[in-house]
């Protein structure tokens, strides 16, 4: 099974729209919907913004369904000229840059556990692969692989976003996917991420993020749709 983390509703209705024999069941204010696409057993859910719910989801979905990989799919603020409105960035790994305890002499971004520390969650690189193989095929679309950097804040600043990029050579920002890949690396179940930009490193307002939400959406639906075809 492959599970399916969106980010949008709108997401997730056009993954659902694929399947055959779609089944919702609903935990913790979360719909989950299982189904078939391409003879793939696949469950969608829209987890809500910010890494706490991503985490919640992302362990939910790991305990309930048991996937054998797990996708977190949405849009993404550029960090860097490589990528703009409308291209798409698959993940080789993911970080929390707000995560701060440089105070205690650990570097910024680095996650502690008990048996030590993690400052990037490393993406499966079979998935990765596929990801990135899956969104080439969409027209008129640029793909980049690169780092996914993840925190509880819309980044707009451009001089934030360039200190995020230097702090972590990262070339998207956004709030969830480095939490989905930390609750991913402490269960051992293998993921990837893939954002559609919305916003770019010049022109990114608020109101850019909502303007272009449809149109990413409908590339990272054609992604996953691609994706789960490859499998």
């Amino acid at each position: 099974m492959i599970g399916i983390i969106c980010a949008m509703q709108i997401e997730a209705d056009g993954i659902t729209a694929l399947m055959k024999s779609p089944e919702t069941e609903a935990f913790a204010g979360m719909k989950f919907t299982s189904g078939i696409i391409h003879d793939k057993k696949v469950v969608v859910v829209v987890c809500g913004v910010g890494k706490v719910n991503a985490a919640m989801c992302t362990l939910m979905l790991i305990e309930k369904y048991r996937p054998d990989a797990v996708i977190n799919s949405g849009v993404a603020g550029s960090l860097s000229a490589k990528v703009s409105i409308g291209d798409i960035v698959v993940a080789t790994n993911s970080v929390e840059h707000d995560m701060n305890t440089t105070a205690l002499g650990d570097r910024q971004g680095e996650v502690s556990f008990p048996d030590g520390a993690v400052t990037y969650f490393e993406c499966d690189k079979k998935i990765s692969d596929a990801l990135c193989n899956a969104c080439k095929v969409i027209p008129g679309t640029r793909v980049e692989k690169g780092t996914v950097a993840s925190g509880d804040i819309f980044v707009s600043d451009r001089k934030k976003r360039l200190h995020i990029a230097d702090e972590f050579n990262a070339l998207a920002c956004e709030m969830e996917g480095a939490a989905v890949g930390h609750v991913c690396f402490s269960c051992k179940v293998p993921y990837g991420i893939i954002r559609a930009i919305s916003d770019d490193l010049d022109e990114n307002k608020g109101m850019d993020f909502v303007k272009f939400c449809e149109m990413a959406s409908r590339k990272t639906v054609c992604a996953a749709d691609n994706f789960i075809k490859s499998l």
